[in-house]
C-alpha cells in the first residue's frame, strides 16, 4: 500500500517528481527536497520555491494533504488509504508480496565438508535463506544452491584422516571433524605425507574410481550431519551441487579452452591469467589439476544460461576473490553475480579455527541459547517448554545475526539476544503472542474506522502499509537488515499503542476499531517473522 501511495505522492508533484529526492520522514508520511535542488540550480530560496510547487498541484489518489516547511514538502494520506491498508492486510494471506517476475539463483552457506557449520556459517546461511523468503515473497521464482566444495585440499586432508583413524559414532559432521583435525596434527608431525595428500586431490580429479568413491563418502557423511543443523535452523536449499561435477561434465575444460583462444593465458607450467590492478590467477596447476576459481568460473557459467539474477552470500575474506572472478567472468561475456559479502561474526571467548579444532559449533551454540531460553520459561509443561524453548532460540540466533548489516562485523551475546526487553527475536515473538492473546479475548472480528484512529494508531497503521516496500527494498538492496530493523519497529509501534490505549475495555465502537488495528498487526509480524524463518508463536 506504501509504494501505491508513493505512486500518487509522484503524480500529485507531476513535473516536478524525482523518485529519488522522495523519502520516508519523521515529520510526514513522505517527503520530498526537490525544492532545495531546483532552489540551488536557479538561486532562489527553498522556501519560495516550495510554496511555488504547493500552488501548482493537488493531491491524487490517496494523497490526503500536502505542506510545506522550511523548503521541505510533506505529504500526508487520506483517511482511504488507511481504510484500504487494513482491509488489505486482513484480508490477503500474502500481504507483503509484490507480484514480481524472473528466475533468480541464490547461492548460500556453502561451507567445506570438513566438520560442523560454526557460527561464521549461520551467519551466511540464515542472511541466505532469509533473502530467498523475501524475494519469494516478491513474487521471484527462487533457486537456492549449496555448492559443496569436495576439490579442496582440506577434502583430502579429510580423506587422509578417515583412512588413519576411522570416525567416531558423533554426530556425522563432528566425526569428520575429528577426523580431519587429527589428519592435521599428523601432517604437521610427519611432513612426508603432503605427498599422499597431493595424489589424493590428482587422483580425485582424474575420476579414480576408488578416490572417488572415498571422497564421496567421506563428503556425503558430513553433509548428512550439516543438514541436519541447517533443518534445525529452519534453512532449506532446493540443491546441491558438487564442484567436481564442472570437471566432470567438461565445463571446466571449455572454459579453459575459451580463455587460451582469448589468447589471456600465460603458460609458464602452471597457466595463468594476468588482471590489471589484481593478482594475476593460476586456472591449472602444472600437474594439469584446475583451481577452485577455475570451477567456479564454469560453475557461473552453468548458472548465468539458467537464471536471470545471479547473488552469492560470500565472506568478507573472498572480496579479492570475488573482484578476480568478476573480472575473468567479464572477459568471459559471462553474467557477473551479485555478492553479498558479510563480516565474521565472534563469541566474547574470540576467533576461531576448525583446522586447529577452535571453534563453536552451530550444533553447541543452539543448544546453548535454548537451555538459556529455558530459564527464562521454566513454568511450561515439558513438551511445550521444548518448543518454545526451541523456537525463541532459533529466532534469537537468526534475528541477531540479521539484524547487523551484512558488511559490519558482530559479537553475539547470547544473553542479549533472548532479553524479552531488547531489540531482539523474542521480543517481536513475544509482541505476536500478546496480539494473539488481546484477539482470543475479544472473540471479535474486528471493524476498523479510519475516522476514529489517533495520532499513534494512525501512525501504527501507516508503518504497516510500509511491509510491502520493505520487501521491495530488501530486493534491491540485498540487506536483510532492512527488513528485521522494520519488523522490530512495528512490534515498537503496537507496544507504544497497547500501553496506552485500551482495547478490551475501550468503549464500543472503538473497542472494535481497535481489535481491527490488533489484528492487522498481527497479520504483519506473523508474516514479517515467516519472512526472516522465524516461528511466530501464539502462546509465550
Amino acid at each position: 500500500m506504501f509504494l501505491l501511495l508513493l505512486e500518487d505522492v509522484m503524480k500529485t508533484l507531476k513535473g516536478f517528481a524525482d523518485p529519488r529526492l522522495i523519502r520516508e520522514s519523521e515529520h510526514a508520511d513522505l517527503s520530498t527536497t526537490v525544492a532545495f535542488k531546483i532552489a540551488k540550480e536557479k538561486n532562489l530560496k527553498p522556501e519560495e520555491v516550495a510554496k511555488s510547487i504547493l500552488e501548482n498541484i493537488e493531491p491524487k489518489g490517496y494523497v490526503g494533504t500536502v505542506e510545506t516547511v522550511g523548503g521541505y514538502i510533506n505529504f500526508f494520506a487520506n483517511y482511504d488509504f488507511l481504510s484500504d491498508t487494513v482491509e488489505e492486510i486482513l484480508s490477503n494471506s500474502n500481504y507483503g508480496g509484490l507480484n514480481l517476475k524472473g528466475k533468480v539463483l541464490i547461492e548460500h552457506t556453502s561451507a567445506n565438508p570438513d566438520g560442523p557449520l560454526h557460527i561464521g556459517h549461520v551467519r551466511n546461511a540464515v542472511i541466505g535463506d532469509t533473502l530467498a523468503r523475501i524475494f519469494r515473497k516478491a513474487g521471484f521464482d527462487v533457486t537456492t544452491h549449496y555448492y559443496i566444495n569436495d576439490m579442496g585440499r582440506q577434502m583430502a586432508i579429510t580423506v587422509l584422516g578417515i583412512e588413519k583413524f576411522g570416525l567416531s559414532n558423533k554426530k556425522p559432521d563432528h566425526a569428520i571433524a575429528e577426523a580431519y583435525i587429527s589428519a592435521n596434527k599428523l601432517l604437521e608431525e610427519k611432513k612426508e605425507l603432503e605427498k599422499e595428500v597431493e595424489n589424493l586431490m590428482l587422483e580425485y580429479e582424474r575420476g579414480s574410481e576408488e578416490i572417488v568413491g572415498k571422497f564421496r563418502k567421506a563428503i556425503e557423511i558430513a553433509m548428512d550431519g550439516i543438514k541436519e543443523t541447517l533443518k534445525r535452523l529452519n534453512v532449506s536449499h532446493d540443491e546441491f551441487l558438487w564442484e567436481s561435477d564442472f570437471v566432470r561434465n567438461g565445463l571446466v575444460d571449455s572454459v579453459l579452452g575459451e580463455l587460451d583462444a582469448m589468447k589471456v593465458i600465460k603458460k609458464d607450467g602452471a597457466w595463468i591469467v594476468e588482471l590489471k590492478d589484481l593478482k594475476e590467477v593460476v586456472l591449472r596447476r602444472e600437474n594439469g589439476t584446475s583451481l577452485y576459481i577455475t570451477r567456479d568460473i564454469a560453475y557461473h557459467l552453468w548458472k548465468s544460461e539458467r537464471f536471470e539474477r545471479l547473488v552469492n552470500v560470500w565472506g568478507a575474506d573472498h572480496k579479492l576473490y570475488g573482484e578476480q572472478l568478476k573480472r575473468l567472468l567479464e572477459i568471459l561475456g559471462i553474467k557477473v553475480p551479485e555478492i553479498v559479502f558479510f563480516e565474521f561474526v565472534s563469541l566474547p571467548e574470540g576467533r576461531m579455527s576448525t583446522r586447529r579444532g577452535r571453534f563453536i559449533s552451530a550444533d553447541e551454540l543452539i543448544e546453548k541459547v535454548k537451555e538459556e531460553v529455558k530459564k527464562l520459561v521454566s513454568n511450561r509443561e515439558i513438551s511445550e517448554l521444548e518448543e518454545i524453548a526451541e523456537a525463541v532460540a532459533i529466532g534469537a540466533i537468526r534475528f541477531d545475526f540479521l539484524k547487523v548489516a551484512p558488511e559490519k562485523p558482530m559479537v553475539f551475546d547470547m544473553k542479549k539476544a533472548i532479553d524479552f526487553e531488547r531489540q531482539t527475536a523474542s521480543y517481536i515473538q513475544y509482541t505476536h503472542s500478546r496480539a494473539c492473546s488481546i484477539l482470543r479475548k475479544s472473540g471479535e472480528e474486528g471493524k476498523f474506522i479510519a475516522e476514529f484512529c489517533n495520532k499513534v494508531e494512525r501512525d501504527l497503521v501507516v508503518l504497516l502499509s510500509k511491509m510491502p516496500f520493505y520487501v521491495k527494498r530488501v530486493v534491491d538492496e540485498l540487506k536483510p537488515n532492512i527488513f528485521a530493523e522494520y519488523l522490530l519497529s512495528v512490534a515498537s509501534k503496537f507496544n507504544e499503542f497497547y500501553r496506552d490505549y485500551p482495547v478490551l475495555k475501550a468503549e464500543e465502537g472503538v473497542r472494535e476499531h481497535r481489535v481491527a488495528i490488533v489484528k492487522a498487526v498481527r497479520n504483519v509480524l506473523r508474516n514479517g517473522l515467516e519472512l526472516l524463518g522465524i516461528k511466530a508463536l501464539e502462546r509465550m
